[in-house]
């Protein structure tokens, strides 16, 4: 099967049903790490996978245990994205190192999707759900009015990560145009009412101990190096600065 083919039915199962999203980070002592986002819809497959697969053709009935990158799709789709502005291509440079496994099993009920990096700084990383929504316009053809054209994560955001060794923050700065213009969307209720069930779940860890966290209900793990902050994925769409935290550690 194509890459674009399959990222695409996959992006399709994840846009339209209700799924667990987890957003891991994990910070080693040089500052080095790994980023991670993995999408549960497996949900779906245990609900509606037959249909699924009768729906999507006989490719996608088989069973899914794929891993490529994004440069490889790239590659494949660098026609289409030479016709992009040069911000949207920018958006797309930075999916360029993430690497995509994804395990699909209709018999099974699984769906599974990882899209992950490493990185040298933690300050480099952006919002990956958001440069995939740049990906998703490529299938819309850049119509605003086709179905979930925005994009799994167009949230009208800017999010950001610092840490020094001492802090580390998340922040989302919202725009407050974009937002307005997304109101009037027609399609932003039916988004809402397929992401009312989903949820967005931070997982973070960290190679010292926390000192406190700004959000009161991130759990901690034993060694309290780790953190855990559950949201609504309407609080992530819709809200994203209510997402920021910062994170102090122990001298």
């Amino acid at each position: 099967m194509r890459l674009y083919k399959l990222l695409s039915f996959l992006f399709l199962i994840a846009t339209l049903t209700s799924c667990t999203l987890t957003e891991n980070i994990y910070i080693s002592d040089n500052g080095t790490g790994k980023f991670s986002i993995d999408m549960d819809g497996s949900s779906l497959m245990a609900m509606a996978g037959d249909q699924l697969g009768d729906q999507m053709g006989d490719d996608l009935k088989k069973n899914v245990d794929s891993t490529f990158t994004f440069k490889q799709l790239f590659e494949e789709k660098k026609d289409s994205i030479a016709k992009l502005s040069p911000e949207a291509q920018k958006e797309l440079k930075k999916l360029e190192n993430f690497v995509v496994n994804t395990k699909m099993n209709a018999e099974k009920k699984v769906f599974l999707m990882t899209l992950s990096t490493d990185f040298k700084n933690v300050n480099e990383l952006q919002d990956a759900l958001q440069a995939l929504s740049t990906l998703q316009k490529l299938e819309s053809n850049g119509n605003p009015s086709a179905p979930f054209s925005g994009g799994l994560g167009d949230n009208n955001s800017e999010l950001s990560y610092t840490y020094d060794g001492k802090k580390f923050t998340r922040k989302a700065v919202i725009d407050k145009q974009k937002l307005a213009a997304k109101a009037k969307d027609s399609s932003a209720d039916m988004s809402k009412m397929i992401f009312a069930s989903s949820n967005y779940i931070i997982k973070y860890h960290f190679p010292k101990r926390i000192k406190k966290v700004s959000n009161p209900s991130a759990l901690f793990s034993e060694d309290r190096k780790s953190i855990t902050i559950q949201y609504p994925f309407t609080d992530y769409m819709e809200n994203p600065d209510k997402l920021n935290f910062e994170v102090e550690f122990e001298k």
